[in-house]
């Protein structure tokens, strides 16, 4: 849990794809006005716009009347799975009392009519929880609800196979949502909810076939959590933890405080496609101690201003990043649709930074100074054999730890204007590194080790990139900070085929 915070030719770029949700060509992040040099790009404008309701209620439906307080509870208790409930213009309450949460039936369907809103009214924990599977909720707001911290209002139970579309989810504390195994998050806005827009974890064990697409993802992490528990890492736009198979596709993630999608221990196939990521307070996407993801044809701008800042202005040399790819790496032992991490096709523009790979020589299963506590890798079952004196030879020497490996960084556009960022000194770096040594004095991970293997020997490549802006590159530590031709050279040999305007990007 948490992070350690210490082309010969351009590639044509695709609009995002329309899915399902009003869109607006080409809309600025609203925090800067800062003119963009790319090709505009269309964005999920849900918030501003959402998809009307039905102003009548369905053939069958049960209708729900916002004058009767826990009206929509009661009629959910009384009524037979599979019932579709139509919600009337207004804002409908539950009880007052904080657990008087909706507990759906297998295949209960929610819709809101124009206008409908479920209020928590800062009285009620939770709006729909339960384990109830195939629940669909569209059309509806839901807002002012008080989950507790790292707890969700919608779907507070992880349940299986809910369908969240064209909903507002918002000003709420914890997680605006939780999810389950094969859900669907379509054509949503996600706003200004006080840890997560959403929390995707499942107790129980790997969470499946989980679809986020279309949506809105704004302002998120309200209470500033990071602030309030240093290190905790349980913040972000979507926090994502052992999810195995996420399609997560033209959504807007911006605004948010801290990072706007962050997927943390064990995840594994990922699809990061078509989405227009900017102006969070940290970085635009982590990738930590997880496996084999695609993460292609996004629209990356302005993101790590903040966190990036604060980190120089602590004289911290760390190439904090707004790609930051931490103990993680593309694993052919674990099935996915890639047995990389494969970052190609994107366009990043004035970020604070590019892109880190990072590997801690402290993230190995049992080791004492592993903030992923608890956790092994997805390659050992008995995570008590990794100990000394077996650690030290193979298999459990290489599956012991998490490795940041196979990653293929090619065919990006990354842009830099110093001028827009606001900055002279350390926004201006890619890296490929770790540090030095680790312990207890078991650790067979000693000295450089990782560091070596990192850098020259676990299949790391950037290729047939575009530079534009006063790049330089940070290999093997901290301290080895590099110009362009040091990186393509000799010994380090990256960014074959990529070209280098070292002007400002404006």
């Amino acid at each position: 849990m948490g992070i350690k915070r210490r082309h010969s030719a351009l590639l044509a770029l695709v609009l995002l794809a329309a899915t399902g949700c009003d869109s607006t060509p080409g809309a600025p992040a609203e925090s800067t006005g800062a003119p963009s040099t790319s090709p505009a790009r269309s964005v999920a404008r849900v918030c501003a716009h959402p998809a009307a309701g039905p102003a009548k209620a369905p053939a069958g439906a049960v209708t729900v009347d916002p004058k009767v307080a826990g009206d929509l509870a009661a009629k959910t208790k009384s009524s037979p799975p599979n019932t579709t409930f139509w919600l009337r213009p207004g804002k409908h309450r539950l009880a007052p009392d904080r657990f008087a949460q909706i507990t759906p039936k297998k295949g209960n369907r929610y819709v809101g009519a124009p206008g409908a809103v479920l209020d928590g009214r800062k009285t009620n924990q939770y709006a729909f929880g339960g384990a109830a599977r195939d629940v669909t909720i569209r059309h509806l707001t839901v807002q002012g609800f008080v989950a507790p911290h790292n707890e969700g209002v919608v779907n507070h139970d992880s349940a299986d196979g809910w369908v969240i579309e064209h909903a507002t989810i918002q000003k709420n504390s914890g997680a605006g949502l939780m999810a389950g195994a094969r859900q669907r998050v379509r054509a949503s806005c996600l706003r200004g909810n006080g840890q997560y827009g959403m929390n995707a974890y499942k107790g129980t064990g790997p969470l499946r076939g989980l679809v986020v697409t279309g949506n809105e993802i704004v302002g998120n992490n309200t209470d500033d959590w990071e602030r309030r528990r240093e290190g905790c890492g349980c913040t972000g736009g979507v926090k994502f933890w052992a999810v195995d198979g996420a399609d997560v596709r033209g959504n807007w993630v911006h605004g948010n405080r801290g990072a706007g999608l962050w997927a943390d221990t064990n995840n594994n196939d990922f699809r990061i496609e078509n989405n227009v990521i900017e102006a969070n307070d940290g970085a635009a996407l982590i990738y930590e101690t997880s496996y084999n993801a695609v993460i292609r044809k996004n629209m990356i701008r302005r993101n790590n201003w903040v966190e990036g800042r604060r980190y120089a202005d602590r004289d911290d040399s760390f190439p904090l990043a707004t790609v930051y790819v931490s103990e993680s790496g593309g694993e052919p032992r674990i099935r996915a649709r890639t047995d990389k991490i494969e970052i190609y096709g994107n366009v990043l523009e004035n970020n604070w930074n590019g892109i880190t790979l990072w590997e801690n020589a402290d993230r190995f299963c049992n080791s004492p100074a592993n903030t992923s506590s608890g956790d092994c890798t997805l390659l050992v079952r008995d995570s008590d054999r990794c100990a000394r004196p077996a650690i030290a030879s193979a298999p459990l020497y290489a599956d012991c730890r998490w490795k940041t490996q196979r990653v293929d960084i090619r065919a990006n556009r990354f842009v830099l204007d110093t001028s827009v960022v606001g900055c002279t000194v350390k926004c201006d770096r890619m890296g490929v590194l770790a540090n030095y040594g680790t312990y207890p004095d078991w650790s067979p991970y000693q000295g450089e080790r990782v560091a070596e293997a990192i850098t020259r020997k676990q299949h790391n490549r950037w290729r047939d990139n575009v530079y534009i802006g006063p790049w330089k590159f940070v290999a093997h530590d901290p301290s080895r900070v590099l110009d362009f031709v040091q990186w393509q050279n000799t010994p380090y040999q990256q960014d074959t085929g990529s070209t280098l305007d070292p002007r400002d990007g404006g």
